[in-house]
């Protein structure tokens, strides 16, 4: 009995780093890139949203030009602004400048996100997206985009999995 219940609390504890894990990051240069993750898409939604963020740790600002991934025709960098109580999206002219010191943090619904433009197939949440992130000064590094289902943020995982039998009904 005693074995049995040290190696559920081992499991546990490995599901709990598993979680953490789940914050990937990368560095590129002076550039720390934290937690690319991706939006999951219906069929036939021609889009996806995507947000990373970006730490400048160096002492020259960088910036994010361009964003390609195999599973979309183009990566655009968008900016949202509230402009009265009209929501207005555009695509950031030139890149995104990260400033000496800057942490840009892209979150669903504020400031800047990165929009897969012409997916050539729905994004399954679970699944993970290959992407390469160009920088003007920094240069390339290749990404894995994380696609998480935005109707199952911050539930625990067990009830993703029933949700998940519910969903293939339709």
């Amino acid at each position: 009995m005693k074995q049995l219940f040290q190696r559920l609390a081992l499991t546990a504890a490995l599901l709990g780093s598993a979680a953490l894990s789940h914050a990937h990051e990368y560095k590129l240069g002076q550039l720390d890139i934290g937690h690319p993750y991706a939006r999951a898409t219906v069929p036939g939604q021609p889009a996806a949203g995507a947000y990373l963020s970006i730490e400048n740790k160096g002492s020259a600002p960088d910036r994010l030009v361009g964003v390609s991934s195999p599973v979309a025709k183009s990566g655009e960098i968008h900016t949202m602004s509230m402009e009265g109580n009209l929501m207005k999206m555009r695509e950031v002219d030139g890149g995104l400048e990260v400033k000496p010191g800057q942490k840009i943090a892209m979150q669903p619904g504020n400031g800047y996100h990165i929009m897969l433009m012409g997916l050539s197939r729905p994004l399954k949440a679970g699944e993970k997206v290959p992407a390469t992130l160009t920088f003007e000064k920094a240069g390339k590094i290749d990404v894995t985009f994380n696609v998480e289902d935005p109707a199952a943020a911050g539930k625990d995982d067990m009830g993703d999995m029933k949700d998940m039998k519910g969903h293939m009904h339709h």
